[in-house]
């Protein structure tokens, strides 16, 4: 691919394109301008979807899934009745000389990619490809990372607001955080490690010490004002979530439920949800190949909550009735306990931020809409999430991790439950994500 041609794409999408979309949004350009300049300056250009290499494939994928977003975004606000059939929402967008369909060209491009990404934009080209390479660090090590796909270190957005920038950077950073606590998990769960080995142990602390950095880095995010780089509820609601919008009928547009790290982590450690594999498996034709595949391996494994409970020959039942003083007990006789349900409730705490933060930019806000006479907005309502998920369901969820088979540990001090944890007062033990440019 020509470099010069390809950073100046590059270079549209990073500036004119929001641009653009500022102006159609605020009702000072019609849409057909965004349309007509990306197909002159950008899509006339473009070589034949086979042409580009696997790599060059996933840049492309991150550019046109914002291009079409935001087309098909204006297209069908502009008459909510052209939702039925959103595929209309390209007219104009032909891509190369031999003037391809934009939904085609996207499909080919998307094969290219040799990822299994599906024929429109979903969170691992909007977010994990898009936003630089993310790294956990403790002390020097690197423990887990997850590529970018471009050399520059910046990020792509629909308006430029600051908000979006920083939305898509703790997405991406919950991601690697929650991978690298997945992956100190992994051995335990393929059975190389035997989950009554003090390396097992050590490996529960390592992942409760990312899960800890996790929800405290979506704390953090919450409590960020607009006018300090925070996301603003009504840019949330009004403007970014806005371009979710369906490419084809009953397809699944960019989410944070497509996060499958997230799920891989309920998985591992067990959610007591009836019919949670058919809740995850909604999310399948949003996911990569690697990501379904590494679900379903993990699907058919027991979660390491349950396996523990064998190994130390304890029934859920027996733990569910015992006294504070069995409990310290079992401590005194099995010092992993401590570790495992440090762990769990880390895992709990991280699942009552995600919740915090859906009420704090959705459900709340809507509910106040909705209680004032404003209403619900006709193009990607704000009553749910985009991938259909409601708050009721979403509560569910965050109480199933919360009732997790050790919770009854609770009852016990602090200081007995923290005892041989290699903990982070330490500063080679408390973990950092760092960013940098990449080209995965």
């Amino acid at each position: 691919m020509d470099p010069v041609w390809w950073e100046r794409w590059n270079q549209w999408t990073l500036s004119e394109l929001p641009v653009l979309n500022r102006a159609v949004i605020r009702g000072r350009r019609p849409a057909r301008d965004l349309v007509a300049q990306a197909r002159a300056e950008v899509l006339a250009d473009l070589p034949d979807a086979g042409e580009y290499t696997p790599r060059e494939a996933r840049r492309v994928l991150v550019l046109l899934g914002l291009l079409g977003a935001s087309a098909a975004r204006h297209h069908q606000e502009a008459d909510v009745a052209r939702k039925a059939k959103p595929q209309e929402s390209f007219g104009g967008l032909e891509v190369g000389a031999t003037g391809a369909p934009f939904l085609s060209y996207f499909a080919t491009v998307a094969e290219a990619s040799g990822t299994g990404h599906p024929g429109r934009d979903c969170y691992a080209s909007i977010v994990r490809w898009n936003v630089p390479t993310a790294e956990v660090r403790v002390g020097s090590e690197t423990v887990a990372a997850l590529p970018g796909v471009f050399p520059d270190g910046r990020i792509r957005t629909y308006t430029g607001d600051p908000g979006e920038l920083a939305f898509l950077e703790l997405l991406k950073t919950s991601e690697v955080l929650e991978l690298a606590a997945n992956d100190a998990l992994e051995p335990i769960a393929d059975g190389s490690c035997d989950i009554g080995s003090a390396e097992a142990t050590e490996r529960a602390w390592a992942a409760t010490r990312f899960l800890v950095a996790l929800a405290t880095a979506n704390q953090g995010f919450a409590a960020l004002a607009p006018d300090h780089g925070g996301l603003g509820t009504e840019h949330f609601m009004d403007v970014f979530r806005q371009f979710a919008v369906h490419w084809q009928p009953d397809d699944i547009p960019p989410s944070g439920a497509q996060d499958a790290q997230f799920l891989r982590r309920d998985l591992l450690l067990g959610i007591d949800f009836p019919g949670y594999h058919h809740h995850m498996r909604r999310n399948y034709p949003a996911l990569l190949d690697e990501e379904r595949a590494g679900l379903d391996r993990q699907a058919a494994r027991p979660a390491l909550p349950a396996t523990l409970l064998r190994a130390l020959d304890l029934a859920p039942a027996e733990l569910a009735t015992a006294t504070r003083e069995q409990l310290r007990d079992l401590v005194r006789e099995h010092p992993d306990l401590a570790a495992w349900y440090s762990l769990l409730a880390a895992n709990a705490k991280v699942g009552g931020v995600h919740l915090m933060l859906t009420e704090k930019y959705l459900f709340k806000p809507q509910r106040a809409r909705d209680e004032a006479g404003v209403g619900d907005s006709p193009l990607v309502s704000n009553r749910r999430g985009t991938s259909g998920m409601e708050e009721p369901l979403l509560v569910r969820l965050t109480r199933a991790r919360r009732n997790h088979p050790l919770r009854m540990f609770a009852m016990l001090p602090a200081d007995e439950l923290s005892r041989g944890a290699r903990t982070a007062d330490r500063p080679d033990g408390v973990p950092t994500v760092r960013y940098q440019a990449g080209e995965g």
